[in-house]
C-alpha cells in the first residue's frame, strides 16, 4: 500500500472511530453504552408490541451483567433503571408502577442529630449518661445498687476501647461523681482489676476442661 493511500486510508479510520469524550453523558454508567444505546432505539419504535419485545431483550441483557436481579424482590429494579435510562420516555406494559422524576429528586429530611459538645465525657459515650440519670430516677435502693454496678462495667469497657492502660477504681468514682453529681457514687462499691477478671476467667476455662477430661 502506498503512503499517501496509507495515509488516507487512516483518516477515513479515525473519522470512522467513536471517542466517550465525543458522545453523550451516560445516565446509568454500571450499564455500559451498548444498553443506553438499546434503550433509546426502543424508544423510536412504533410499534408497541415490537417495543415489548425489544425491552424485554434489553432486561435480559441488564439480568446477565448483574444476576441479583434476576430474583424477584429485585425484579422492580430492572423497570426502574429502564425508565430512568430512557428519560421516562419508554412507554411498555411494565407490571411495576413507573417512578416519576419528582420521587427520585426527593431528600429525605435531615435527621436531628444530638451534638457531642452535650457529652460530658466523649470516651464514655452519651449512654452513659443516660444511664446515670435512670439510675438516679431508680427509687429502690437495691436496684440502684444493680445499675451503679452496670455502668460501672460500662464505663471500664468504653474507657479501654481509648485508652491502653486499665482504668481504676478511683477514676471510675470520680467520673461517676461528676455524672451523677455525688448521688450515685455512695452506692459505687468498686470493681475488680482487669487482670483480676482475666485470671479468673482463664482459672474458670481450666477448671471446665479439667472436668471434662475426667469425664
Amino acid at each position: 500500500m502506498q503512503p499517501a493511500t496509507l495515509e488516507r486510508w487512516n483518516v477515513k479510520r479515525l473519522k470512522q472511530m467513536e471517542y466517550s469524550t465525543h458522545m453523550g453523558k451516560l445516565i446509568m454508567p454500571e450499564y455500559g453504552r451498548n444498553v443506553q444505546r438499546m434503550i433509546e432505539h426502543a424508544c423510536t419504535l412504533q410499534d408497541k408490541e415490537e417495543r415489548t419485545r425489544c425491552v424485554q431483550a434489553i432486561i435480559q441483557t441488564m439480568q446477565n451483567l448483574f444476576p441479583y436481579l434476576r430474583n424477584e424482590e429485585s425484579r422492580h429494579k430492572v423497570y426502574d433503571h429502564l425508565a430512568i435510562m430512557s428519560d421516562f420516555k419508554l412507554d411498555i406494559d411494565s407490571p411495576f408502577e413507573q417512578p416519576t422524576l419528582e420521587e427520585l429528586k426527593y431528600k429525605p429530611e435531615r435527621l436531628p442529630y444530638q451534638q457531642a459538645k452535650n457529652v460530658r465525657f466523649k470516651h464514655y459515650g452519651r449512654l452513659i449518661q443516660t444511664m446515670v440519670q435512670q439510675a438516679i430516677q431508680e427509687e429502690d435502693v437495691e436496684k440502684r445498687k444493680v445499675l451503679v454496678r452496670m455502668i460501672a462495667v460500662r464505663m471500664r469497657q468504653n474507657y479501654n476501647q481509648w485508652n491502653k492502660e486499665d482504668i481504676d477504681n478511683d477514676k471510675i468514682r470520680e467520673d461517676l461523681d461528676v455524672l451523677s453529681k455525688g448521688l450515685l457514687t455512695p452506692l459505687f462499691e468498686g470493681l475488680p482489676r482487669k487482670s483480676e477478671t482475666n485470671e479468673r476467667y482463664e482459672r474458670n476455662n481450666r477448671n471446665n476442661r479439667t472436668r471434662k477430661w475426667k469425664r
